[in-house]
């Protein structure tokens, strides 16, 4: 028996839950696996799993099992790397999950300067706002915005999404231009975001130095994906809140015109998230490093300053032209005419 094959069989099997899906992750047939557990639980005379036609589960031999395979494997991982760490260049198949979002706006457009860092790294890149599974799905890391929920993962915190409230100017010629947050619960429409795992759609918040005014308003539609998000305000479903990296084309063309710049609005933290008990390897840390210097030159992926309060936009929109309201825009025509 490779015990340590079958170790690495018995702990994919835990964390999946499944014979298939740990089958799927180490690249090996579903009898192969099998295998492997039978002859690991005959070899410590102890059942691990109990199998039934719809689910595995883990006995209380095999959760303590688990606990010390686990450590043993990733301090093999982790002998192995130290080894070979120092003359080794960053190579592999690199596992990484977004939302679709940042990557298109953000991610995406730098890539060329990661491969050209690190040309032997193979970049999956899966686009979702859905929180992944990271172990279930074989995720080396993830990108998320927001609080961490999952408080199992290790999270680095490497930037602030900083919002801006919009809506187009098709929109505000209908039904006017709010120039106080309470306008927006008199009669207009909202575009709301509904996180992915389901609950209430996200609130819109804003601030300055005497109040904080929290929003739920009628939506006319609510989305659980970014780049839906910003297609439903592009076709003047109501006023929305987004990410100014989202933003910034749009209102630069003038499909979208930036609104209550005079208030704030709550940033959200951006993480990188890693599963816990798993050695770091060199193609992810490198990937998390280039990922955290490239939010932090990015003029609208804030880097975090924590004697800071949270920045108003003006301060953060000095290059994008702020397009006339559709009425203003009609005067200044007539004058000029």
């Amino acid at each position: 028996m490779d015990q340590l094959a079958a170790m690495r069989a018995f702990v994919r099997v835990v964390e999946t839950g499944t014979f298939t899906r740990a089958a799927d992750l180490l690249d090996m047939p579903k009898p192969t696996v099998t295998k492997l557990i039978q002859q690991l639980e005959g070899h410590l005379r102890a059942k691990l799993l109990n199998r039934t036609t719809r689910r595995v589960t883990v006995t209380m031999d095999g959760a303590a099992y688990y606990e010390r395979a686990l450590r043993l494997l990733d301090e093999l991982s982790e002998l192995d790397a130290s080894l070979t760490l120092a003359q080794a260049r960053p190579s592999g198949r690199l596992r990484v999950d977004c939302s679709s979002s940042l990557a298109v706006s953000v991610i995406i457009p730098a890539l060329h300067e990661f491969h050209a860092r690190y040309p032997d790294i193979q970049l999956d890149l899966g686009l979702s706002d859905r929180p992944a599974d990271l172990i279930g799905e074989n995720l080396d890391c993830a990108v998320r915005a927001g609080e961490i929920v999952d408080q199992s993962l290790i999270a680095r915190r490497i930037g602030e999404m900083q919002l801006i409230t919009c809506a187009t100017p098709d929109y505000l010629a209908r039904f006017g231009t709010p120039v106080h947050p309470r306008d927006i619960e008199d009669g207009h429409q909202i575009v709301a975001y509904r996180p992915a795992l389901g609950g209430r759609v996200l609130p819109l918040i804003y601030q300055n130095q005497n109040e904080t005014i929290e929003l739920s308003g009628r939506y006319t539609i609510a989305l659980n994906d970014g780049m839906g998000y910003l297609a439903a305000g592009l076709a003047s479903h109501g006023i929305m809140q987004l990410p100014t990296f989202m933003a910034r084309v749009p209102i630069a063309d003038g499909r979208l015109v930036p609104l209550l710049l005079d208030w704030c609005a709550a940033p959200k933290p951006l993480h990188i998230v890693y599963p816990p008990n798993r050695h770091l390897s060199n193609k992810v840390r490198v990937f998390v490093d280039w990922l955290a210097e490239l939010f932090a030159r990015e003029e609208l992926v804030l880097s975090r300053n924590a004697d800071s309060l949270p920045g108003c936009l003006p301060e953060i929109l000095p290059a994008i032209p702020t397009p006339m309201p559709p009425k203003a825009r009609q005067l200044s025509s007539n004058s000029s005419a």
